[in-house]
């Protein structure tokens, strides 16, 4: 199951207190002040994991606490720090305060870490404030309480070119077609249900990612359909491969209307690289595809791709020409 948003609760761990205690060893009679230190309390780190692709885990636990530092001993003991807790999130995902919606994280690199709470600093024991105008000081410092926050975790996947479409355009075949990914094909509006994810083989053992989103409609913006939720998982593309059926009675009104859809969404989104496609030619005959070959499209200035998934017809160039784009924005 894929889940890509996440609500829960972090606590780091509390400061140990700091220790009140004097010497009493044999033959000393006026021991001093021997209060040893608080232990600091444990931070609450996460970190970035390219093993993981969904949030799921934080559907069943919502709360992760670290432990705190232990208090200071006599003798000058002191106590020990509390354990840090480590929680793995997907590449890719963003951590926001949930009060004020602010991003605190963004972990897009396998490995990255970052303290989202930090645990309380341990007190001082009595040792520590021990003059000559008051050599047998009675007090020590308490520890401090360890950062505590309610967190929103949403994931973005992290791919080179992102499917636009609406249901039924032929994404899922498409991307089963170029990668290994196996998304569920049907002869039906909105089979694709989650974002898929498929890594592209290339020449000369190269490859680029490529993501499927569902299917979006007219009017998805204000909730129609499965809405705009999942278009998070395209904003970090480098190019926006639009995909329209063969069927479609005007390409122009249909890609006017994706257009506007994306940039309901995100200004930044309708601002990216963008391929157009036309899908599913097999589907027509020869006399037929001359016609649509002929096809112009209102709005867009790029070259017109002309595919069919089940025959492979157009898509090494359709893919070829992604590379270029890719190289040209790496480069």
């Amino acid at each position: 199951m894929f889940l890509d948003y996440a609500k829960i609760y972090v606590k780091a761990g509390n400061g140990g207190k700091g220790a009140v205690a004097f010497r009493r060893e044999k033959y000393v009679p006026k021991g001093g002040p021997a209060g040893g230190n608080g232990g600091k309390g444990g931070d609450v780190i996460f970190v970035a994991d390219r093993n993981l692709n969904t949030l799921l885990d934080f559907k069943y636990k919502r709360k992760y606490v670290a432990e705190n530092g232990e208090n200071g001993g006599s003798s000058l003991k002191d106590g020990r720090n509390g354990s840090d807790i480590i929680v793995k999130v997907p590449v890719g995902t963003i951590i926001k305060d949930a009060l004020s919606n602010k991003i605190i994280a963004d972990l897009q690199v396998d490995g990255m870490k970052f303290i989202v709470a930090k645990g309380g600093k341990g007190g001082k024991g009595n040792a520590n404030f021990a003059t000559p105008t008051n050599q047998t000081p009675r007090f020590a410092e308490p520890g401090k309480p360890g950062e505590e926050k309610e967190i929103i975790l949403e994931l973005k996947l992290i791919a080179d070119v992102g499917l636009v479409g609406f249901p039924n355009a032929g994404k899922s075949t498409f991307i089963s077609k170029i990668s290994a990914a196996k998304p569920k094909i049907a002869d039906y509006p909105f089979t694709t249900l989650e974002p898929n994810l498929g890594i592209v083989p290339y020449k000369d053992f190269q490859s680029f990612t490529v993501a499927d989103i569902p299917g979006i409609i007219e009017g998805a913006h204000e909730g129609k359909g499965l809405g705009l939720k999942f278009l998070r998982h395209i904003e970090r593309t480098k190019i926006l491969l639009l995909m329209i059926d063969v069927s479609s009675k005007n390409y122009s009104k249909d890609y006017k209307i994706l257009l506007n859809e994306l940039e309901q969404y995100s200004k930044v989104l309708a601002k990216k690289t963008k391929v157009l496609a036309i899908t599913k030619i097999d589907l027509l005959n020869e006399d037929e595809l001359k016609q649509k070959f002929r096809a112009k499209v209102d709005g867009y200035n790029g070259k017109l791709f002309f595919i069919s998934s089940v025959t492979g017809f157009g898509i090494e160039k359709l893919l070829n020409h992604l590379w270029l784009i890719l190289n040209e924005q790496y480069n």
